[in-house]
């Protein structure tokens, strides 16, 4: 009894002597403690509502990107953008037949036409700028969405329900609906991987009328309303372009005449050539994710289901579902234990040979053409005397938009059969079934001829006595390409024509200075 109660006293007493010391409280790091003073200091280290580091270094690796792609892709990267700029700016250039059938938007291209506009007013148009400017811009929009996503990943990892799609708040719906919107307006199939998200946004909301009445109808009145008006102005009259897209395109099927794939392309070749060495990992992922990201993988999956119901298929159609499939490789990256260094290292080293490869030598001889064209633009007096055509698939090159100098150019064309004939041939099958007789018969006198040619590699021993009847010589050659297939070939090749007075001339000249 005595041991017990001299034992409590000795407690108390150390109680007693701590109570008169400083206790060290734990500060909290959980942002729900901070004072609005200390939250809006927070704020201001952040952009785009991320950590300003991450951003930049976002933008930083894509404009590192952007200089690294030295190559060409789709020809629609240029002629559908750019070039409609150029012409919509400086009056010249070429139209394809997408715009006189009125089947694009100039709502894309405005964007590049008003960057032109401020170029030329501030007498800066030179052909670089003209070139880099939009690819920088470009560049700048997908860092966004590249922050953009990383910050959706953390509001799906710190939320139980994930109704990023819903926005949650009043204000974030406008904003992705008008996203949604726009890109509607811009490639009408954008639709297509929106659907599943929209429908699930839709089943979400508790007060369905009010969101159709209040936001979506609102935001897709005012946003068709503004790409019928920009139409209006650059077609000359009122053009509902993406109803005339979805008719040619799905409704008709035309597209099918630049190809056709079986209805399996895209599960087959399609989908795993463009997550190329990630396809394990986006499978491993789809076993570990929750249960609430499988909206996500319904809406990689209904992209593809969609478009393989379209004859007509690209790689390059199906790209939106990448963003989705690397939350899925994220997901089994995370889970990754013993594997995650070999992994990591395998997936950076093997995206960045193909990287490097595809984007500084895989097809990069119809780009570096272009300067050589320009230096006979620029170095020439007089514009009209030179002449450059095309010997090559139809839009194998950039045009106007990478020139910049009125020079008459020419290619071979190949719009598609719109009137139902059959056995229809375009300029460029009609050209490639016989190069040297079509040659002959189109041009048929001096005259006619163009200063320069340019044709790929594959084609200069089939023309070669067309080219030696007419005074061509080689001036120039570009590499393009390891893996030359069916028109298109491993090297770019550019013919002058000498005329035959200017030979003489040459040599009477070279004779008087040896005597």
């Amino acid at each position: 009894m005595e041991r017990g109660r001299e034992d409590a006293s000795l407690t108390l007493r150390g109680l007693q002597n701590r109570s008169h010391e400083k206790i060290k409280l734990r500060k909290r790091k959980s942002t729900l403690y901070f004072s609005t003073q200390e939250k809006n200091a927070r704020r201001r280290g952040d952009l785009l509502g991320e950590n300003i580091h991450l951003v930049l270094f976002t933008i930083a690796l894509r404009i590192l990107n952007c200089f690294l792609v030295q190559t060409s892709f789709v020809p629609d990267e240029y002629w559908q953008s750019l070039e409609v700029a150029h012409h919509m700016v400086f009056n010249y250039g070429y139209l394809t037949w997408e715009w006189t059938e009125r089947l694009r938007s100039y709502t894309y291209p405005l964007i590049f036409a008003s960057i032109y506009k401020i170029l030329h007013l501030l007498g800066k148009d030179s052909v670089q700028l003209l070139i880099w400017i939009p690819r920088l811009a470009q560049a700048f929009l997908s860092a966004v969405a590249d922050v953009r996503l990383y910050s959706l990943m953390k509001q799906l990892e710190n939320q139980e329900v994930a109704r990023w799609v819903v926005g949650a708040i009043t204000g974030l719906i406008v904003k992705y609906s008008s996203l949604v919107a726009l890109a509607f307006i811009i490639r009408p199939t954008a639709v297509i991987p929106w659907t599943p998200l929209l429908f699930r946004h839709f089943c979400q909301e508790p007060r369905k009328l009010d969101l159709i009445l209040h936001h979506f109808l609102p935001v897709g009145f005012a946003t068709l309303s503004l790409s019928l008006m920009i139409d209006r102005i650059f077609f000359g009259q009122w053009t509902l372009v993406q109803f005339n897209f979805l008719k040619f395109n799905v409704l008709q099927n035309l597209g099918t005449f630049y190809g056709s794939h079986p209805w399996h392309w895209y599960f087959s070749q399609g989908f795993p050539v463009i997550l190329g060495t990630h396809l394990p990992f986006f499978i491993h992922g789809c076993y570990l994710a929750p249960k609430r990201h499988r909206i996500l993988l319904v809406t990689v999956l209904w992209t593809l289901l969609v478009y393989s119901m379209l004859s007509h298929k690209e790689f390059r159609f199906i790209y939106p579902v990448l963003p989705f499939c690397m939350v899925f490789c994220g997901y089994s990256l995370t889970h990754l234990k013993t594997w995650k260094k070999p992994a990591l290292s395998f997936l950076f080293l093997s995206n960045l040979f193909l990287a490097l490869y595809t984007g500084l030598v895989h097809q990069r001889g119809t780009l570096d053409v272009m300067s050589h064209i320009q230096k006979v633009c620029y170095n020439n007096p007089n514009k009209s005397s030179a002449s450059i055509f095309m010997m090559m698939p139809c839009h194998a090159t950039p045009y106007y938009s990478h020139v910049h100098c009125p020079l008459p150019m020419r290619f071979l064309q190949c719009p598609p059969d719109l009137t139902g004939k059959s056995q229809y041939l375009d300029e460029a099958d009609v050209f490639y079934l016989n190069p040297l007789n079509w040659l002959h018969r189109e041009f048929h006198d001096d005259a006619s001829l163009p200063t320069h040619l340019i044709t790929f590699s594959i084609l200069a021993e089939e023309i070669s006595a067309f080219l030696i009847s007419s005074n061509y010589n080689r001036t120039a050659l570009f590499f393009h390409t390891h893996l030359p297939e069916g028109r298109i070939g491993s090297h770019v090749y550019v013919y002058e024509r000498k005329l035959k007075g200017k030979f003489n001339t040459k040599m009477n000249s070279e004779l008087s200075e040896i005597n």
